[in-house]
């Protein structure tokens, strides 16, 4: 496509999804999917906000918020279309997760940590589930509205959408 910032995933967040998509098939693989598994997750991501490392579950989305306010910004200076609609497409998806990929590797690194120390077992699928859900859903959902929040800020429209 003429004119995109097209980008190729970067090695970290190559390791980030490979390490994702490892540690759900290895989740389903140890603890099937019944609905005895799907109430035991559900169970233990409830208890998790009272359990020790509870910061994690502040830490994370903040640092997802704090990402997706420079690339709203960002978007919003370049005229970029808004990102919520344009994110369900691959390249777009590509690059919220060089942006999270941080962000997400630490939520996983802390994740394991928790059930290290806290549950003495290892849920895979909750680690990905944990990660995602605080640090990369955040930031899908901040990232359109800063962007147009900065638009009207500054008074500046987006550029016409060109059509191939």
């Amino acid at each position: 496509m003429p004119g995109s910032e097209h980008r190729e995933l970067g090695f970290l967040a190559k390791l980030v999804l490979g390490c994702l998509i490892a540690l759900a098939l290895a989740g389903i693989v140890w603890h099937g999917v019944t609905a005895a598994t799907v109430e035991r997750v559900w169970h233990q991501l409830i208890e998790r906000t009272d359990a020790p490392m509870r910061f994690r579950f502040i830490l994370q989305p903040l640092m997802a918020a704090l990402v997706a306010i420079r690339d709203g910004r960002r978007d919003a200076q370049s005229g970029r279309s808004p990102y919520f609609w344009k994110a369900l497409g691959v390249e777009r998806l590509g690059e919220a997760l060089n942006a999270t990929a941080r962000v997400v590797l630490l939520g996983l690194v802390m994740d394991l940590i928790y059930q290290a120390v806290v549950l003495q077992r290892f849920y895979p699928t909750e680690a990905v589930i944990v990660a995602l859900l605080f640090a990369f859903i955040p930031y899908l959902i901040i990232r359109g509205p800063v962007a147009r929040l900065a638009r009207r800020r500054h008074g500046s429209a987006p550029p016409p959408q060109r059509t191939p």
